[in-house]
């Protein structure tokens, strides 16, 4: 019998500090630019300073992209545009530097590490602090059979728990999540349906990389099947994972939660970090108040999960490519917010002669 019990997170996870966001609202309530101005950076200024229990807010200075990597069986249905097993390839590429994902995070000077949870590929072909925490070879297909054992399962939450811990032990103030597969958001879109109690054709996208009408007929009836096997497991999660979800996504949740316990804010990507963040609120409620959806895809799926976790993208550019580009791409914002949060100046006290240079200032601008 399995030692993890899930139930413990929802004793461990505790909201940011409700009180630090509201010293941060008055703040921002004294600062020089008018309250409301600046839009939603206005907000997530206050949740971060909440995040981090700090009034100024602190800087992102210290944010990583983690990234787990996956093939999953039911690629080879042909419900992806890349070929069963060919996730090594786009892991090769982002180690290379020549991804997008590469190169947003090298422009925003972000450390991304590759995680390698059930790629199809022999392990000396990749770099060892890729692969060492791989838990099997592939995922299975999930139409048909369990994507993991039980213990495969486990063994995966606990590695993205041990990951998570790895992170804020070291110092990560923000992670950036997402994740390098094929087939990854076939079983994605299994995951949501599933929790929302939806059909397969309402969550059925058509990938990172676009595929066409028939393709996507075929992902609608491997969804399909998948469900069948997913809705009697529905009161277990982890369980859950096993039967459609993957190893890379297993590790994601265990990730998730414990970000959320250990107070370590996360930026999700796309569908399939979604699809792991509703998993894991159904563990533990309050986890979502810790994450920041990125950007909306514009996937059905991901619309689907973020609405039933009450998320709402920073941006909304359709980034579909996956490897935590939609999130990388939202990060500036963050930190953006976190500046203007701590740095713009307090008006100045009435009676005091800055006001009076202020006065001038405004009266100069308007000649």
């Amino acid at each position: 019998m399995s030692s993890l019990n899930l139930d413990d997170f929802t004793d461990l996870i505790e909201r940011p500090d409700g009180g630090v966001r509201r010293d941060a609202e008055a703040h921002r309530e004294r600062q020089i630019v008018p309250p409301g101005s600046l839009g939603r950076l206005d907000e997530l200024g206050e949740w971060l300073a909440a995040a981090q229990s700090a009034v100024p807010v602190r800087p992102v200075e210290r944010p990583r992209a983690v990234l787990f990597a996956g093939d999953h069986g039911v690629a080879a249905l042909g419900v992806s545009a890349r070929p069963a097993g060919t996730a090594e390839l786009l892991v090769r590429r982002l180690l290379e530097g020549g991804s997008a994902a590469a190169i947003l995070a090298r422009r925003a000077d972000v450390p991304v590490r590759v995680v390698d949870m059930a790629l199809d590929c022999e392990p000396e072909s990749l770099p060892a602090d890729v692969v060492r925490h791989r838990v099997r070879r592939g995922s299975g297909r999930i139409d048909i059979e369990d994507a993991l054992t039980q213990e495969e399962a486990e063994a995966a939450f606990r590695t993205g728990v041990a990951l998570a811990d790895e992170e804020a032990d070291s110092g990560t103030d923000l992670v950036v999540l997402g994740d390098v597969s094929v087939g990854g958001t076939t079983a994605a879109a299994v995951l949501i349906a599933a929790l929302c109690g939806t059909d397969a054709s309402v969550v059925t996208g058509r990938g990172g990389e676009p595929i066409d009408d028939l393709a996507w007929m075929r992902k609608c009836a491997a969804v399909r099947d998948a469900l069948r096997r997913a809705r009697p497991v529905l009161g277990d999660q982890l369980q859950l994972l096993a039967a459609v979800g993957g190893a890379d996504l297993a590790a994601m949740t265990g990730f998730l939660l414990q970000c959320a316990v250990r107070k370590t804010p996360v930026i999700l990507d796309g569908v399939v970090s979604a699809a792991c963040a509703l998993v894991a609120q159904r563990v533990a409620f309050r986890a979502p108040d810790w994450w920041l959806a990125g950007q909306n895809s514009g996937e059905p799926a991901q619309a689907k999960a973020l609405d039933r976790m009450a998320l709402d993208p920073l941006l909304d550019h359709g980034v579909t490519v996956g490897e935590g580009a939609g999130a990388l791409l939202a990060l500036p914002l963050v930190r953006a917010a976190a500046a203007l949060a701590a740095e713009l100046p307090e008006r100045a006290v009435a009676g005091s002669g800055d006001v009076e240079d202020e006065r001038s200032a405004g009266d100069s601008d308007d000649a």
